[in-house]
């Protein structure tokens, strides 16, 4: 058994690949169809993010603004959020959420006001401008959600007949 492998690559020139060693084809082969899927579910969350990014420029939002009121919209019923449960919530380093914070606030998109509880702490809400701008694109990606969601179901279905 040769341990390379030579394969036609572009403009058919002959390339060399080292073999994949048994013992490696073999782990791979037992996690097969938790891959296969792995990789079409990380696929289909590609393709969201992309029309994502495209619907939100439309919007005149950047990906990460459109996270961020996102984030806040979904926290309206509580009356705002904390810049540090947005961190966590979006992955964030706090400082690096602060900024955006700031940048959003100075946009017109956000404002903050003191929370009812602890007068330390300042919450997040959306303006009537932040709100406007992330319903519109909030509702043109409606269809992309769901296609997501259901791209997600059938993957799941499909590896639970495997």
């Amino acid at each position: 058994m040769s341990d390379t492998c030579w394969h036609r690559g572009p403009a058919e020139r002959l390339t060399y690949h080292p073999a994949v060693p048994s013992d490696v084809s073999a782990q791979i082969a037992a996690v097969m169809p938790e891959m296969v899927r792995a990789a079409a579910s990380r696929a289909e969350l590609r393709r969201f993010l992309a029309r994502t990014e495209t619907v939100v420029q439309r919007a005149r939002l950047t990906p990460q603004r459109y996270d961020l009121l996102l984030a806040v919209g979904a926290a309206d019923a509580r009356g705002g959020v904390a810049v540090g449960e947005l961190a966590a919530t979006l992955q964030m380093r706090q400082t690096a959420m602060t900024e955006l914070v700031n940048r959003a606030e100075a946009s017109g998109l956000i404002e903050r006001h003191p929370s009812p509880t602890d007068g330390r702490v300042r919450l997040v809400r959306l303006t009537a401008e932040g709100a406007d701008r992330l319903l519109q694109a909030f509702r043109e990606l409606r269809a992309d959600r769901d296609a997501l969601w259901a791209a997600f179901a059938e993957l799941d279905r499909a590896f639970r007949q495997t």
